[in-house]
């Protein structure tokens, strides 16, 4: 039994009319009778045809009308984290003029299993942070000639960024700990490399997620002698295990946790309290983000918001310029710091 799909000759030869009849019936382009709108429908309903395929057309324009993003962790995570899906809504709307649509992509899936960065038939690539092997494909998708866009992360010159002024926000929340008098200060981080698993951060730790490095060394310009616990993600049960680590010793528990993301520093308040420390008389804990954590209240977290959906839309709107011939040049956005009743003097 044949499975060809039909065509729009095929309508067109059921209906009696000529293929460029049948064909602005679905086009909606040129006006036709009622009567002759019905046959070449009616025809379209017995085939089984629904419309023209839509890989006819990206062909006609050399595209394939998908945008490629890659994530750094696994896509359960991502998701996981309010901030890649403000950023993913934002990108939505970025690449919205485009009429394309969005493929996720692991880039170190198994050999032959599924489309990765350098496989997928794709128009353009954001990169959602750029380190370790992601790297090492990006050599590959830019000699396919592939537009590409980095969200927080380096991916060389030539390479349109949009990212943050991570380091100057994470040396600012730092300050207001320095001016409120702290100076015993904990530093709960983003994981510090591809596959890190929840630990203490040596001084001489390789850190390659880009991220991770510049808020840690903002805190430090504060803090020099801050321990870290690198967390190995952004979940509220990582920051909570994290803070068993830091609280765990009464003797040298910290005044101070500097947190890396919103959903660690809650993390974090439910380790003080399960330790019998009062936030913030006993410890100030302060995130990054401003993101909306459920189940947080009373508190209100001492934190620096960041632009997450403009981001993604700038990078949408960089693969769109680039798509057109146009430069696109790189953004950084800047964090505003919101005080909240996390934070108070040292007691």
């Amino acid at each position: 039994m044949s499975t060809r799909r039909s065509t729009i000759t095929d309508v067109a030869r059921a209906a009696g009319v000529s293929p460029s009849t049948a064909s602005v019936v679905f086009s909606g382009k040129t006006a036709v009778s009622d009567a002759t709108r019905k046959r070449v429908l009616d025809a379209a309903g017995l085939l089984g045809y629904t419309g023209p395929d839509p890989r006819a057309a990206s062909l006609r324009r050399g595209r394939s009308g998908i945008v490629g993003v890659v994530f750094e962790e696994h896509l359960g995570a991502a998701f996981l984290d309010p901030v890649k899906t403000l950023m993913m809504d934002g990108l939505t709307d970025g690449v919205a003029s485009l009429g394309a649509g969005l493929l996720l992509l692991r880039d170190q899936a198994p050999l032959g299993t599924e489309p990765t960065l350098t496989t997928a038939p794709l128009d353009a690539a954001v990169l959602v942070g750029c380190s370790g092997m992601l790297r090492e494909s990006l050599a590959v998708v830019t000699a396919r000639g592939i537009p590409v866009v980095v969200i927080e992360g380096d991916a060389g010159e030539g390479i349109p960024k949009i990212g943050l002024d991570n380091r100057e926000a994470q040396r600012q929340a730092a300050s207001h700990l320095r001016a409120l008098g702290h100076e015993r200060v904990a530093i709960v981080t983003l994981p510090v490399s591809a596959g890190w698993q929840r630990g203490w951060v040596g001084a001489d730790e390789p850190i390659t997620i880009d991220v991770t490095r510049e808020r840690l060394a903002g805190a430090r310009e504060v803090f020099p002698d801050a321990v870290a616990f690198g967390a190995a993600g952004s979940f509220i049960d990582e920051g909570l295990a994290a803070g068993r680590a830091i609280f765990a010793d009464p003797a040298a528990r910290p005044t101070a946790v500097i947190a890396q993301s919103d959903l660690l520093a809650a993390g974090v308040i439910r380790a003080a309290e399960e330790a019998g420390l009062r936030v913030p008389d006993d410890v100030s804990v302060t995130g990054f983000d401003g993101v909306v954590v459920d189940g947080l209240a009373p508190y209100e977290l001492t934190t620096l918001v960041q632009p997450a959906a403009e981001k993604g839309r700038a990078a949408g709107q960089a693969v769109a310029a680039m798509l057109a011939g146009q430069a696109a040049a790189s953004i950084r956005f800047t964090c505003v710091f919101r005080v909240g009743n996390t934070t108070a003097p040292r007691a």
